[in-house]
């Protein structure tokens, strides 16, 4: 994250709050919310970086055991993070009403805001931190389990020498500099003929409907077949197997994120975001139950969606919002959160196939996100550039959750 220090600094701002500052949860607890909701992506790293804080801010060693050792309060968090994690469109008021009703194991509701915020923030972590192949492998011979070696030769600190690292990814490739070279200027020229064709005319509502349907259904065929067909052998067989001391922290492992617009359902209730946005509600919520939060929230969603250094690959002063637009709004579109002033012509337009598979594998699966993904896309960009994608895509996927959190926390209260 220190390439774009600017957001760095937001973001640790946030976290620090959330982890360190007054707040609803006691210390040691708001760690093992962060254990609980990396564990949902197995998210090693994240994990036992919260472990080790967990037990400095004087949490109960047993805890660690597992869930059946830890207060029926904190296991009534299962399901909501769960949902949160995979399937947020699902979660209700009755969620949240059996969370917060009467007796001894009830959360008040700033404590479960404080909770939910967590529970956001450290899936969309998850998703960083595999997009940046960050996450340590098993090594059976040291007594933990764990050390933190680069994961197939991918790792962050490479990407700190951004510019005078040769870039990597276009070595290991048949394609000449020539293909990438050529895939850039082709996105340019997308780029700009979508500006010019925005200022010449509006596409009808009824037509912008129908492009994010598509766009939607289209979603769907994004990532199973190309991940596991498409390379020899697949990178995931044993990541698909849950360590144990990784799924002692959550139950029913095998739940995972589900295409919102499932084949051959119809009529899914889209999420239509004016109706609900982080700007005039969700925001405001946070704020009045958990105050502070929302405005530093606010910063870091508003830095990510303005960064920009105005350059593409070699390329200097170019306008990207249309493409940094197209990758926030394409995260929320897979989970079924619809724009309606927005053209979702442009998604299909401005990112190429093997950009969504990365996208919905570091979005909805990011324990499966490999080095080869994150090579395949955008061959010309620098690694800096790249990990700015990746910020984008944690944002939207907090953003995104904590939408569908706060609407039931609101249906809740009305």
């Amino acid at each position: 994250m220190s390439l774009h220090t600017q957001y760095l600094e937001s973001f640790l701002r946030s976290q620090f709050y959330m982890l360190r500052m007054d707040g609803p949860l006691p210390l040691p607890h708001r760690h093992y919310i962060a254990i609980m909701a990396a564990a949902r992506h197995q998210c090693s790293y994240l994990i036992n970086m919260h472990v080790d804080e967990f037990l400095k801010t004087g949490g109960i060693a047993e805890w660690l055991n597992g869930l059946e050792y830890v207060p029926q309060r904190l296991k009534n968090l299962n399901e909501i993070n769960k949902l949160l994690a995979h399937r947020p469109w699902l979660i209700t008021k009755e969620h949240i009403q059996k969370l917060v009703k009467t007796g001894e194991n009830n959360w008040s509701l700033p404590e479960l805001v404080h909770a939910v915020v967590l529970l956001a923030h450290y899936h969309a972590l998850a998703s960083f931190v595999f997009g940046s192949g960050i996450n340590p492998e098993r090594d059976p011979e040291i007594s933990n389990g764990f050390r933190l070696i680069s994961v197939n030769n991918f790792c962050v600190c490479d990407l700190a020498n951004d510019n005078n690292i040769e870039n990597a990814s276009l070595t290991g490739n048949n394609f000449g500099i020539v293909d990438s070279l050529s895939e850039l200027e082709a996105l340019m020229d997308r780029m700009k003929r979508l500006r010019e064709e925005r200022e010449d005319e509006e596409a009808s509502q009824e037509e912008m409907t129908t492009r994010f349907e598509k766009e939607k259904k289209e979603s769907l065929f994004v990532v199973s077949g190309d991940t596991f067909h498409s390379f020899p052998h697949s990178d995931f067989e044993d990541d698909m197997i849950i360590t144990s001391d990784v799924s002692r922290y959550i139950e029913d492992p095998g739940f995972g994120y589900e295409d919102f617009a499932r084949r051959g359902e119809e009529h899914l209730p889209t999420f239509r975001a004016q109706d609900y946005t982080w700007e005039n509600h969700g925001f405001s919520l946070v704020n009045r139950l958990y105050s502070d939060i929302g405005h530093l929230l606010d910063e870091k969603f508003r830095m990510v969606y303005n960064l920009t250094y105005n350059t593409m690959a070699t390329h200097e002063d170019v306008d990207t919002t249309t493409l940094r637009r197209a990758l926030f709004n394409y995260v929320h579109c897979m989970f079924g959160i619809r724009y309606d002033d927005y053209d979702y012509g442009e998604v299909n337009q401005l990112l190429e196939r093997s950009l969504k598979v990365y996208i919905k594998t570091v979005t909805c699966y990011p324990e499966r996100t490999t080095k080869r993904m994150y090579d395949s896309y955008w061959r010309q960009f620098k690694h800096s550039e790249k990990v700015h994608v990746n910020l984008l895509l944690m944002e939207a996927r907090m953003q995104a959750e904590l939408l569908y959190a706060l609407r039931a926390i609101t249906r809740h209260l009305t």
